[in-house]
């Protein structure tokens, strides 16, 4: 697949190369190898490791970071609030369309309605400390594992796309993406200017390979979650993949590395945003962006089977 027009800049705005080289979110260019901060929920308790965490991210050329007010119910946000300034050019992209849920069976809980998805905006807003997010993206139920929509939650796209529009419109937000989406939804989505999409995508889950292409024809930023497969125990995993062993070994990489990297060599428009709460694994995984696969494990690669699955945990 090409994209033209990609963004050379090979630095971030504090001088490092940026991880994994240069991609294009939105309007801006970022580094192809970002940061997800889901996992710094795992350090609630110690919000100084997160916050150095970050910061070591930024001095490896990261200036891409994905998170969301239900990470932590606002701490993880607060966390990012502490570690950035503006003079470190960071794109922070949130999300909505859930909300914390911390003592039920599930973390979180949908939060579909319009009403429902400004309230998400501000409160990002808030433990953020920002006026105005660079990215949101609207979580859906559309595909993909997780949460289903009933009742009330099931809500129309046009809605939806009406009260993002009005917060771009009102400087809350600067631009707006998609997650859990199938391709008629995109399609249907485009006239809004989407600037990317989030859904589960690996080695092994390959079924939104349509929209994928759709995307890159669209310069829109694919930025997969689950990208070594799926968290859920009985859904298959990069790493235990035979293929992706041998190509580790054979190159001398981790097999989280080799997966990682045939991402990036998959398409131009693949943003990556691993997240961890341990710095070596942070380390590893910027490495990635070095990582280069020659035509024999491109082609090995390749012939792993996509075998994915949908999991509801509704």
């Amino acid at each position: 697949m090409t994209m033209p027009g990609l963004p050379s800049s090979p630095t971030t705005a504090s001088g490092a190369p940026r991880a994994g080289g240069a991609g294009r979110l939105g309007g801006a260019t970022v580094s192809r190898i970002g940061f997800g901060a889901m996992q710094l929920e795992r350090l609630h308790g110690d919000p100084d490791a997160a916050v150095a965490l970050l910061r070591r991210a930024v001095e490896l050329g990261v200036d891409h970071v994905d998170t969301a007010e239900f990470y932590g119910d606002g701490a993880v946000n607060a966390f990012i609030a502490d570690a950035f300034s503006p003079a470190d050019g960071v794109t922070i992209v949130s999300k909505v369309g859930a909300t914390p849920n911390p003592q039920g069976p599930v973390s979180l809980r949908l939060a579909q309605r319009p009403d429902e998805l400004r309230a998400s905006v501000e409160d990002n807003l808030r433990s953020l400390a920002v006026d105005r997010i660079d990215i949101v993206n609207l979580r859906r139920t559309d595909s993909g594992p997780g949460l289903r929509a009933e009742g009330d939650q099931v809500v129309d796209l046009d809605d939806q796309l009406a009260a993002m529009t009005a917060m771009r419109d009102e400087g809350k937000v600067g631009a707006i993406g998609l997650s859990s989406v199938s391709l008629d939804v995109v399609q249907r989505a485009l006239p809004a200017g989407i600037v990317c999409v989030q859904n589960a995508y690996s080695l092994v889950s390959r079924d939104d390979d349509e929209l994928l292409e759709f995307c890159v024809a669209h310069d829109i930023a694919w930025v997969p979650f689950f990208p070594l497969g799926s968290a859920f125990a009985h859904l298959p995993k990069v790493t235990d993949e035979p293929a992706v062993i041998a190509v580790a070994e054979r190159l001398g990489y981790s097999s989280s590395q080799v997966g990682l990297a045939w991402l990036l060599h998959r398409a131009p428009n693949i943003l990556l945003i691993p997240g961890t709460a341990d710095a070596a694994h942070l380390e590893a995984n910027v490495a990635t962006g070095q990582v280069v696969l020659d035509e024999e494990s491109l082609e090995s690669l390749g012939e792993v089977p996509s075998r994915s699955g949908s999991v509801s945990l509704s």
